[in-house]
């Protein structure tokens, strides 16, 4: 197997590794390292104790993502798939500024409104784009969408519910920008995942449904289907 193969088995959360399925052929392993390179930085978020130790980890990535640009990639298979999505047009510089969304989660455990909109920002918008770009179609809804479904995969993750509704509606208007309309076949993996975001939503933070439900996937198909 080749190591791009096997950074999609990297890629823990099941609805985007669907979303990976359901993308073409030949665009599912470079959709799957964007969402791996995600996952990692994520991974690190979640499991500081020590902000500055997490910074410092962070940090680390962002430079080596963007080192990419200039040299062969160290003795990392994550790092080797994100050098290889360069034929997508995709440089080490632009996968680096992803950090600065997690970043921002570490500077700001409060969680602002400027801290949200960073996040939104650099990681959502930025992720979004860039897997448009591997599915071949570059739309100005994968920003709104990728904002949007950032702020919600964060508010899934806070254990205090007043905070995930604060973040939730702060997703809602984004999503409906994102979500309004037909989305192009192509970009029906990112659609899936911009259409279950705005159902949470619509729930809020004491109604969520399960990752993997029966309910998410109902709604998944009927995205695949119809685009909307």
């Amino acid at each position: 197997m080749s190591h791009l193969g096997a950074v999609a088995t990297d890629i823990t959360h099941p609805e985007r590794q669907l979303a990976v399925h359901h993308a073409p052929r030949l665009a599912q392993e470079s959709l799957a390292t964007l969402f791996a390179i995600d996952e990692r930085l994520g991974g690190i978020v979640a499991r500081t104790r020590e902000t500055t130790i997490g910074l410092m980890r962070l940090v680390w990535w962002r430079d080596a993502l963007a080192a990419l640009d200039s040299a062969p990639p160290p003795a990392e298979p994550l790092l080797a798939a994100a050098a290889a999505l360069r034929p997508d047009r995709i440089s080490g510089a632009e996968l680096s500024t992803m950090v600065e969304g997690w970043e921002a989660l570490l500077d700001d455990p409060a969680l602002d409104v400027a801290t949200l909109e960073t996040h939104a920002r650099a990681r959502g918008a930025r992720l979004f784009t860039l897997a448009g770009r591997v599915l071949g179609v570059e739309a100005l809804r994968l920003s709104d969408a990728g904002e949007g479904w950032a702020l919600v995969d964060l508010a899934r993750h806070l254990s205090d519910a007043g905070q995930s509704d604060r973040i939730l509606e702060a997703a809602r208007a984004p999503l409906e920008r994102a979500a309004a309309g037909h989305w192009p076949r192509r970009l029906r993996p990112l659609g899936m995942l911009t259409v279950l975001a705005q159902g949470d939503v619509r729930r809020g933070a004491d109604a969520l449904k399960p990752i993997g439900s029966r309910g998410r996937m109902l709604r998944v198909l009927a995205h695949q289907l119809t685009g909307r």
